[in-house]
């Protein structure tokens, strides 16, 4: 019985075809990179500060010392939520007291910004900040518009893989890409900050929707060797790309409403991608639409120059309409056992304090000194190498060390920025750059390493409730970045502890680089330092003792002629607990060099 893949190798792997879904599909993420960072530049807070109105007869000298000064960051700047009382420096003034020699300031009545606040526009001319003075007692507003965005992510993660098996690829990828782009237009209209927060939160459930069925659709139309340079280097990339493209329209457009108009002219540009992009012969095969999917194939093999077979999609032969009933799987079964349980709990929490990282760093670059439309720029750019190398070093290196390694090194460099002097700002943000690198990659590698993990049955469950995590940890990354208000390291020390902790969990997870995917949960490997029963040889948990010299007995007999005796240097006896019952058996355990007893 053939599978998919097998039906349609006649296609080739990198053809015409092949490399035009490639980058259509990946150009169509563009959108997704600075929709979900627009945020920055859209609620961007510039410098502020209690507004004095002309109307109060003041001095030159009383209207320039009006506001309370404060130490921030090391230099004396006004205070952004407090003034003196106006009454009372308005008597002052008209005596002809002079502040600070007639008149001791610090002893002076403050009160509130009670007619509002003038903003600095060096930065930014207008942002949702400034329109509706998400600042002081309101301050609290600009974090939660980013998190309830992210909400808006998690939700669209859950309804976007069922819509797409409901309705087709092809179609839940350009109504959500309608979704983003629509919901992007309509908020230029928003009349407050609850309207511009509801619709930015139905904009992420388009992003992520949209996102998420590109990425589906292009591992299903692509053969195996290109769908991994797909979801690594392509996807990342493009994302990257649109990343790197926000800064460069916010510095033209300094308006929110303007640049947000801007932002949504990229999706519109995408419509014509809908005569070029197919639907997903797989899903079509699933729907028994045979007949199109035949279709799809004939003209992507006219495109490759090749001459395809008369009937591509044999019913009786595709693998996918296997009628085997499936094991039923529940997300308890992901906490079956002690160990499964703990590879569990540690993989929520690596993608969880991942995705912090992440995305705090990314939303933190207003808070770098220097220029923010340079600082967003470099931190989109440092992304591109950041996958590259990823993508490398998933092909050749153990998966723990490697996830281990760049969070060690991501958090490390993070936290040595509070040693940084004040003077040396360009080496503070080269830090913050090789950090949001080694995070980078880490997230990067997250979805190979975890669907390593866990077996066929439970494999999708386990990355969706992960995934999941990862979306919580985005909606919690804008409150490290609100610390920044009140102290500019406190987000650093705290992003860097929590990576560097996450990168020393991450070496306790067991290796799957070279490993066989496990089929079923008795053949999940085990947590380094678990106590129980090792999987190593047969799945079945051999516990070897102590290694002894010379040629032993092999049972069953047959293993004999699968293993070359001259190859080996050392052997072990080894118990086997086997259901249940301890079986005496005799195995050979090569040191160095480990045959694959397990597929006997």
């Amino acid at each position: 019985m053939r599978d998919y893949d097998e039906t349609t190798a006649f296609l080739g792997k990198w053809g015409p075809f092949q490399r035009l879904i490639f980058f259509l599909l990946s150009a169509s993420i563009i959108p997704n990179g600075f929709n979900g960072m627009s945020v920055v530049f859209l609620a961007g807070t510039p410098e502020h500060r209690c507004l004095i109105p002309d109307t109060v007869n003041l001095t030159s000298a009383w209207r320039n010392h009006s506001i309370p000064l404060e130490t921030k960051d090391g230099r004396q700047v006004p205070q952004s939520c407090r003034r003196y009382r106006l009454d009372t420096i308005a008597n002052f003034s008209a005596l002809g007291l002079e502040p600070g020699v007639d008149v001791n300031l610090t002893e002076l009545e403050k009160e509130s910004c009670l007619d509002g606040w003038e903003y600095d526009k060096d930065v930014f001319l207008a942002t949702i900040v400034t329109e509706w003075n998400l600042v002081c007692e309101d301050d609290w507003k600009t974090p939660l518009t980013t998190s309830l965005f992210f909400v808006g992510v998690l939700c669209g993660s859950f309804v976007s893989g069922q819509l797409s098996d409901r309705f087709g690829r092809k179609k839940v990828l350009f109504a959500t890409m309608a979704v983003q782009t629509g919901f992007s237009f309509v908020q230029i209209f928003s009349t407050s900050w609850a309207m511009f927060t509801v619709l930015f939160a139905i904009v992420g459930m388009g992003q992520i929707s949209n996102y998420v069925v590109a990425f589906i659709l292009g591992t299903e139309i692509l053969s195996k060797s290109v769908r991994i340079i797909f979801s690594t280097l392509g996807v990342c990339t493009f994302f990257a790309i649109g990343y790197m493209v926000l800064p460069l329209f916010a510095y033209f457009i300094r308006d929110w409403r303007m640049l947000l108009l801007a932002l949504t002219l990229p999706g519109v540009l995408c419509v014509p991608l809908w005569w070029f992009i197919p639907e997903s012969p797989r899903w079509l095969i699933s729907q028994r639409r045979f007949d199109e999917a035949e279709q799809i194939i004939q003209k992507a093999a006219k495109m490759n120059s090749i001459v395809a077979p008369a009937v591509i999609f044999d019913p009786r032969e595709l693998q996918e309409l296997n009628s085997l009933k499936q094991q039923k799987v529940f997300i308890l079964d992901l906490f079956k056992t002690r160990n499964i349980a703990t590879i569990t709990v540690m993989s929520v929490t690596l993608w969880m304090l991942t995705s912090v990282g992440y995305f705090a760093l990314s939303l933190n670059v207003p808070n770098l000194h220097g220029d923010v439309y340079l600082n967003c720029f470099l931190s989109g750019l440092i992304e591109v190498p950041a996958y590259f190398t990823a993508w490398l070093l998933l092909r050749t290196l153990p998966r723990r060390y490697i996830i281990a390694g760049v969070l060690l090194w991501g958090g490390g460099v993070l936290l040595l920025i509070q040693v940084v002097p004040e003077d040396y700002s360009f080496v503070s943000i080269g830090l913050v750059m090789l950090g949001k690198f080694g995070v980078t990659s880490a997230f990067s590698m997250l979805y190979v390493f975890t669907a390593e993990l866990y077996p066929t049955l439970v494999r999708n469950m386990a990355v969706g409730i992960t995934s999941m995590a990862s979306r919580v940890g985005s909606i919690i990354a804008p409150y490290f970045v609100y610390l920044g208000a009140y102290n500019r390291l406190l987000p650093y020390i705290l992003m860097g502890s929590l990576t560097v902790l996450i990168g020393i969990i991450t070496l306790f997870f067991p290796e799957s680089f070279g490993v066989t995917l496990p089929e079923n949960l008795e053949q999940m490997q085990k947590v380094r330092g678990h106590t129980g029963a090792s999987n190593v040889l047969d799945g079945r948990g051999c516990l070897p003792p102590r290694p002894s010299t010379g040629v032993l007995l092999l049972e069953p007999p047959e293993w004999k002629e699968r293993i070359n005796l001259h190859t080996l240097s050392s052997v072990a006896v080894i118990k086997c607990h086997d259901q249940g019952q301890l079986a005496q058996k005799e195995f050979i355990l090569a040191y160095g060099k480990i045959n694959n007893l397990a597929s006997m």
